[in-house]
């Protein structure tokens, strides 16, 4: 796992194997990034679920400007944590060791963000109840990056966060949804 361009292209992550753990493959982020091109520079990114921070972090090195980094997992914040470290970017992010959930119920504390990341366990179906409480926690004006395993169900609408662009990789589907403006 490293990161694959940006200001931090070519820098390996500290990576490790558990069942919970599936790291998006150089190919689906380069899908990802390329149809976020020109909205990185400055963006404000939530990475839930966030893992390694591997999306986020590939965020930051492409111009993001702060990350929100919401993982409950312990071990995984303690490879969060030594990404963070190894790039020296704790002053560009937040990590909420928290639930998923638990968090977006709280979000009013939050910055809105520009980009969401949600890639959950692939242990676990979560990809419509996490998109289901992204509704409910009511963030506007944002692009929702979201991976599930193909099977998965996962809608094209959920109220105003509306399916932009969806495509399979294998046993994964990415799907990209836009949250629209009240006013729009």
């Amino acid at each position: 796992m490293r990161i694959i361009a940006g200001r931090f292209k070519g820098h390996p992550l500290v990576a490790f194997k558990a069942s919970h753990i599936r790291p998006t493959t150089d190919r689906v982020k380069e899908t990802i990034f390329n149809k976020l091109m020109g909205q990185l520079p400055g963006a404000h990114v939530w990475d839930l679920y966030a893992g390694t921070g591997n999306l986020g972090l590939e965020a930051l090195s492409r111009g993001a400007s702060h990350v929100t980094f919401v993982e409950s997992h312990r071990k995984s914040l303690q490879i969060l944590q030594q990404n963070i470290l190894k790039l020296r970017v704790q002053s560009e992010v937040i990590v909420h060791k928290s639930d998923v959930f638990q968090f977006l119920k709280s979000v009013g504390q939050e910055k809105a963000p520009d980009i969401i990341f949600v890639d959950p366990p692939f242990t676990r179906e979560l990809a419509h109840s996490s998109m289901q409480a992204l509704q409910e926690a009511d963030v506007t004006n944002c692009k929702i990056v979201i991976e599930s395993k193909k099977q998965e169900r996962i809608d094209d609408n959920y109220g105003m966060l509306q399916l932009l662009d969806r495509k399979g990789f294998g046993d994964k589907t990415l799907s990209i949804f836009y949250a629209k403006d009240k006013t729009e």
